[in-house]
Formats: C-alpha cells, structure tokens, sequence
C-alpha cells in the first residue's frame, strides 16, 4: 500500500510520498514513489506514484523514454493539461502491454500518480490520474488531492488545509497526516519524501526525506499528541 498526497495553496504546491512496498507481510522494500521533471526557469513537475511497482516504474520509464526520442513529451508541451494527458497516455499503453499477461495470472494493471506543477505561463496545477489513464484535477473547492491509503490522513487535512493555509502550516499538516496514517497502517511506512514548490518559482528547493528517527519528525509528533491529550483534557465535562 502507499499513501500520496498533494496539496495546492495560493502560496505554493507540497507534494509527499511514503517509501514502503510490500508483497506479502514478510517481504516488506522501500522505493521512492516521488519523480521530479524541472528544467530551471520554465517548469517543475512532480509524479506521486501509487499502485503496482512494476507498473508504475514502467510508466515513469516510458515517460523518461519519450523526452529522450523527442517532441511531444512532458518538457516540450506548453500546459499542464497536456501533461497530464501524457501520463495518462503513457499508462494506457503499459497497460496495454502488460494487462493481458496480467489477468492470465489473476491480476490487474494497477498505476495511479497525483501530477502537480508549474509551467511559464500559466498557473500551477494539481491532477489525479486513475488507473485508467483519466483524471480529476484541484480546483478552488478542493485543496488538496490523494492516493493510496487516504482514509487515515484525511480528516487530519480536512481540519487545517484550505487554499489560505500558510506553506508551513499546511506542510506541518501533511506530516501529521503521514504520522496518522503509519499509527493506522503498516503497510505505509517512512521514508517519506516532501517537496514544496514556491509559486511562480520554477525551481526546487525545498526538498526533504524523513527516515525512521529524523529529529524534526519525531517532536512533530510528540508535540501533536500532547496537544491533542491537552486539548480533550481541556473539552467542557459531560454532565449525565
């Protein structure tokens, strides 16, 4: 399993992912999920992958193969849709590579990717693309877009992330989020990756791994528990 998450403010973009795979209970991997295509002064753009790792490693492949073998490819088109409709592209065709050897073994193509953004000369954009090659895309009722195991982080998003949200405050709730959904779910685990793109930037430079012991990560969450137990200590009493 894996939990992604991308969120959109008026400052800027954070995208995270987890590093955990797993095939089996004992046969647990870390990979990075996070793929970044920047070329300084004109984009950045950034795949959050869920799903199976063959299928979504086969998908990046391609797309990296495509930008080697020329125009039209993710560095060449002018907006962030066609990108969007390029990954989309991209996944079809391994699917339909791969899918009928899949279903012969019971299986099923399994690739999904948040596409988050900026090209010159037009605003920054955040997608979600589904297995099928579709997608979603955030708009002003919609902060913040995930994939994977999204029931866990949610609501801890819900509570703090709106289009306003400061980049540090939203930032802090992202890992809050991740925090939550590890607590939860074994099947997500650290490293987590998270890169924070500036509006209007065109680069990146706010980009960070947390592994298992980082000091920050760990007084994040000793500090949200505490607060959290202070807050219901503080709650007004139940009078029966």
């Amino acid at each position: 399993m894996t939990y992604c998450v991308g969120v959109k403010l008026e400052e800027g973009l954070i995208l995270a992912s987890d590093s955990r795979t797993h095939a089996g209970v004992d046969n647990y991997a870390r990979f990075c999920k996070m793929t970044v295509f920047e070329r300084a002064g004109d984009r950045v753009l950034v795949l959050l992958s869920s799903g199976g790792l063959a299928a979504t490693q086969a998908v990046i492949s391609l797309l990296r193969k495509r930008i080697a073998a020329g125009p039209p490819h993710l560095c060449s088109v002018t907006s962030m849709f066609d990108v969007a409709n390029l990954l989309g592209d991209a996944m079809r065709d391994i699917e339909r590579r791969d899918g009928p050897y899949l279903e012969e073994s019971g299986l099923s193509f399994n690739a999904s990717f948040i596409l988050g953004g900026q090209i010159a000369g037009e605003e920054m954009r955040l997608f979600r693309l589904y297995a099928e090659g579709n997608f979603i895309e955030a708009g002003t009722d919609t902060s913040f877009l995930q994939t994977g195991e999204a029931k866990y982080g949610k609501p801890i998003l819900d509570l703090a992330v709106t289009p306003t949200a400061s980049m540090e405050d939203a930032t802090k709730c992202v890992l809050v989020s991740f925090d939550t959904t590890m607590i939860s779910n074994l099947s997500v685990g650290m490293p987590i990756d998270l890169l924070c793109y500036a509006r209007d930037s065109f680069a990146v430079t706010m980009k960070r791994r947390f592994d298992k012991g980082d000091a920050y990560f760990e007084l994040l969450k000793q500090q949200w528990i505490a607060g959290t137990r202070q807050v219901f200590h503080e709650l007004p009493p139940l009078e029966w």
